[in-house]
């Protein structure tokens, strides 16, 4: 760290243009850059009193050819615990397993957004899992059905069927749930399982626009209709006519915009800015968010009518801590999605290492799993991942404070048989919940579900009833 509390980091790039806006948006967070054009330059600046004193390195990547990494190899040979971050306008999965299997510390895609270069020095530096790759495991195919949504905890199952049930229906729906655990992929499961499912669907993350240009994204504008404009644009609604428009996080939408959004549920039109005419949209909304809408009404951020209108069904997702039961199944299956990206391949995962993962608290939730899996796919040397291969997630969880094991659902069964208070509960609902993880873990194929259970088909139907279990659960 500088002598005047900054924090220092070394960008190597050729280019003065993207030298200075990377510069820019580091400043934004308190971090002073020095450059370097090439590799012998960078090699040269470790030698100086500024390169002693380097917090963080940015590589700007052309391509294969350009011998980052063997770049990569000489500076953590020489500071090996110097974080290196590669930049790439190519976000292949291809270039970032090849960047980390030569020693980067995360892979960043350009153009470089202010708050993604931000998180991920901040989380370079701490030498934390979160944020990390979020742009590259993101673009695994994600668009899922419920039946392959993996999951059998009893509140995770019962938020599935109620969003099951209002994929058939127009209505609104609020998806609310701490960052990171799984809104859009329900979103995405509400939408291919609608009406509307063969018309597309359009995400828009609210809290990545800035406030004055959030209308013209959503809703568009006409040529001139302020400085800049200098082109009509068709906003997002119209992109999602026939189909849905999914807006995450929601609570970030500033109140002018909120009034714009309340008039298109209410009557089915909008109008761009500039325009002198609203136009009709057929359009279906889900949001999500991970903040207490009820309380940003209270607060006065967040209008109160726009509330109700959105929140006619409203589906919360539990965090992964909630479902501990839940991550070995999840797991594998993570692990079979990243095996099919480009570079991967199929790994399996030790009991030793689903343990760790069961043990930790996961605060970044399902995407933080993801992230830490495919980290772990890409540097792993043998057949299968183990303890050794999540080393961050082993530090992280030996510092946290220890959950009371009456609390814990086992790694293998994913049901609970104490309550809170340390006695057993009672037999109906175990068998409930038994009954919820086989319709889970076998997709709702009920003959299946049956014979693993050791019960006919017409008995596994009266214990539906009896119990009050829907089979969507």
């Amino acid at each position: 760290m500088t002598r005047n509390g900054q924090r220092l980091l070394m960008l190597i790039d050729d280019d003065p243009g993207r030298r200075r806006l990377v510069a820019a948006l580091a400043a934004r967070g308190g971090w002073r850059t020095v450059f370097a054009d090439d590799a012998e330059m960078a090699i040269a600046t470790l030698g100086t009193q500024d390169g002693m004193q380097l917090d963080a390195v940015v590589l700007d990547h052309h391509g294969e050819d350009d011998g980052a990494g063997t770049l990569i190899g000489e500076l953590r040979g020489r500071r090996p615990a110097l974080p290196v971050l590669v930049a790439a306008t190519d976000g292949s999965v291809s270039h970032a397993v090849a960047a980390m299997r030569a020693g980067a510390t995360d892979f960043l895609v350009k153009p470089l957004a202010p708050e993604r270069l931000l998180a991920a020095l901040e989380a370079a530096v701490a030498g934390t899992e979160a944020g990390e790759l979020r742009p590259l495991t993101e673009k695994i195919p994600a668009m899922l059905g419920f039946d392959e949504i993996v999951g059998s905890a009893p509140d995770f199952r019962a938020a599935l069927a109620i969003a099951a049930k209002a994929a058939r229906a127009r209505v609104a729906v609020l998806i609310d749930g701490e960052s990171g655990v799984g809104k859009e992929v329900v979103a995405e499961a509400i939408h291919a399982a609608s009406p509307r499912g063969r018309k597309p669907m359009i995400t828009v993350d609210c809290g990545a626009i800035s406030a004055n240009l959030i209308e013209s994204e959503l809703f568009g504008h006409e040529r001139g209709a302020f400085t800049g404009a200098f082109e009509r644009k068709v906003g997002k609604f119209v992109d999602a006519d026939g189909g849905t428009i999914f807006l995450d996080e929601i609570g970030e939408m500033p109140l002018d915009a909120q009034v714009q959004l309340l008039r298109v549920l209410q009557s089915g039109e909008l109008q761009p800015i500039g325009a002198r005419h609203a136009r009709e949209v057929d359009v279906r909304v889900i949001v999500a968010t991970n903040k207490n809408l009820g309380e940003e009404v209270e607060a006065g951020r967040f209008r109160e009518d726009l509330y109700y209108r959105l929140n006619v069904v409203q589906v919360t997702i539990p965090p992964l801590r909630n479902r501990v039961g839940d991550i070995p199944a999840l797991a594998r299956h993570l692990l079979a999605r990243i095996a099919r990206q480009p570079g991967l391949r199929q790994l399996g995962i030790t009991d030793d290492a689903l343990a760790l993962l069961v043990e930790y608290d996961w605060p970044g939730n399902v995407r933080q799993l993801q992230n830490a899996l495919f980290r772990a796919a890409v540097l792993c040397d043998g057949d299968a991942l183990t303890r050794g291969d999540f080393p961050q997630i082993a530090a992280l969880a030996a510092r946290r404070d220890a959950v009371p094991s009456t609390q814990r659902m086992a790694p293998s069964g994913g049901v609970t048989l104490f309550s809170a208070d340390g006695h057993l509960r009672p037999l109906e609902e175990i068998e409930a919940d038994v009954i919820r993880l086989a319709i889970g873990h076998y997709r709702g194929r009920m003959t299946e579900v049956a014979r693993r259970l050791g019960i006919g088909r017409s008995t596994l139907y009266r214990k539906l009833v009896e119990l009050g279990i829907d089979n969507a659960a």
